[in-house]
């Protein structure tokens, strides 16, 4: 069995991976990175192409697993689900910018994945898709400014708003009951999702104009591309 049916404090149906759920969750996140690194942008040699592929592949690992952490760090939450973290939706976009498009939406899907494994809440298997693999991997939409001047922070606007349109068509669609009094469903999943969703993004691009970080974060790029 690769899921337990819970029912939570809401006393909603839930569904929780088993061990062997969570295993095979682990084993499609390592292929989605792997995946992704054959994608990305390599050198034309043979011998830099495997360089830069192990390269790569610790790049986008590293992504996660730091994005994981700081999704954990929330400024803000709400009850009901949705929260302000620490920059962690500016970590995930990093690949994306770093390798380009399709390596960057394989590895916000794989972030997807971990989001999964670590604080699982589905209640349908479409919602499950739209907001682990859709909306996460839509922050790899970063991709398409890669080499864009100004590119981290028009990719990082664009992605934040890809996750956005993906999270307020599952709030529509699964979670208008919580609609507060008076609202219809698909405005008040509009503006639950704005509030945290761009309130993160809003306090993000003011750091990224900070010129020591503009900085770093060309530094960065450039180590991940050598």
């Amino acid at each position: 069995m690769l899921y337990d049916v819970i029912v939570n404090d809401w006393g909603e149906t839930t569904y929780v991976p088993t061990t062997l759920g969570n295993v095979l969750l682990a084993v499609v996140m390592i292929a989605l990175l792997v995946i992704a690194v054959f994608v990305a942008k390599k050198s034309d040699s043979a011998k830099d192409h495997k360089k830069l592929t192990v390269k790569q592949l610790a790049f986008c690992a590293v992504a996660i697993a730091l994005g994981t952490v700081l999704s954990n760090i929330k400024l803000f939450k709400f009850p009901t689900g949705g929260s302000i973290t620490l920059l962690s939706m500016l970590i995930v976009c990093l690949p994306g910018y770093w390798f380009g498009l399709a390596a960057g939406i394989l590895t916000g899907v794989a972030y997807g994945v971990l989001q999964l494994l670590i604080d699982p809440y589905v209640l349908y298997p479409m919602q499950l898709v739209i907001d682990y693999f859709l909306a996460f991997g839509a922050l790899g939409l970063s991709g398409l400014f890669a080499n864009a001047k100004h590119g981290l922070i028009k990719g990082y606007i664009v992605g934040v708003f890809g996750r956005f349109v993906f999270a307020t068509i599952s709030g529509w669609i699964f979670f208008g009951v919580y609609a507060w009094e008076g609202w219809n469903p698909f405005a008040y999943s509009l503006v639950y999702n704005a509030i945290y969703i761009f309130a993160e993004a809003a306090g993000t691009v003011i750091v990224l104009l900070l010129p020591p970080v503009k900085k770093s974060m060309a530094t960065i790029k450039k180590l991940a591309m050598e």
